[in-house]
């Protein structure tokens, strides 16, 4: 195990260069204010250094609304009402280090407005019911239900999501009004689409569905339920997409996205630890 002054105390952090990448953004670039013990509690769990992408996320962020917040990525969190929760919060990690604890279904990593949900790949993703090899970043897709490989990284994720190809990516699933409607929602929203982005109708005039404002959680849960029926047969939407096959494992990671628990900093106190000063046993 390395400490926390091990992880943080880097002499080539990732956050300089991470600054640059956000202010070039060829996106709208918003970097929520980090809480900074919740940041070092989610850097300690996972033992990855500031020199990583994800290490200077966690550690210098409560997140980024990207594209007027159409994507959302998670970061060390913050104690403001609303806000996104941290990475350690939406994957569940523990409230005391560890050593033995790691994400079994790999590691949520960010989410848009409709309840697509991008993650980390664990170890053994095909017992997960993920496609893609360890270490490859996966989405859900709200229009299938089905989890899709993206052929990269963490780091090489969020340049992606920088670069100006959410455009291409999310074709099929914008209608026209939803820079204004992304733009309006706190952190801790999301937009329901009725009929569902997977039905018949919403695909073939997107614009004539009802879209409303609602928690996040119940974007994520009604796509969650649904992909957890079997024999589900939903339409094809896209020639690079099959049809659904049902995923059992997808309901209960994603319902990961809202874990009802106590802010980190109360559970701090009750165990006397300060994440951001030693280990686990200080």
């Amino acid at each position: 195990m390395r400490e926390i002054d091990e992880l943080t105390d880097v002499d080539d952090p990732a956050w300089p260069a991470l600054q640059e990448a956000l202010a070039a953004a060829t996106v709208s670039a918003e970097v929520l204010p980090a809480d900074r013990p919740e940041g070092c509690r989610c850097l300690l769990q996972m033992q990855v250094t500031a020199r990583s992408v994800l290490g200077a996320l966690v550690l210098n962020t409560g997140g980024l609304l990207l594209d007027r917040g159409w994507v959302r990525v998670f970061g060390g969190g913050s104690a403001v009402d609303g806000a996104l929760p941290s990475l350690g919060r939406i994957n569940r990690f523990p409230a005391v280090f560890d050593p033995a604890w790691h994400p079994a279904a790999g590691l949520v990593a960010g989410h848009d407005v409709v309840g697509g949900v991008f993650a980390l790949n664990g170890h053994a993703p095909s017992a997960a019911g993920r496609p893609g090899v360890p270490g490859q970043m996966t989405y859900f897709a709200p229009d299938t239900l089905e989890w899709e490989a993206l052929d990269m990284g963490h780091s090489e994720w969020v340049s992606w999501l920088l670069s100006g190809r959410l455009e291409t990516f999310y074709d099929g699933l914008r209608w026209p009004g939803w820079r204004q409607e992304a733009a309006a929602l706190a952190p801790s929203q999301g937009i329901t689409v009725f009929p569902f982005l997977w039905s018949t109708e919403a695909q073939a005039d997107l614009a004539a569905t009802s879209r409303q404002a609602v928690p996040m959680r119940e974007v994520i849960g009604v796509a969650a339920d649904f992909a957890r029926q079997t024999g589900q047969q939903i339409p094809d939407s896209s020639a690079r997409r099959e049809e659904l096959r049902s995923n059992l494992s997808v309901a209960s990671h994603l319902r990961q996205s809202a874990p009802a628990e106590p802010p980190v900093s109360d559970r701090a106190m009750v165990v006397g630890l300060d994440p951001c000063r030693g280990g686990a046993g200080e």
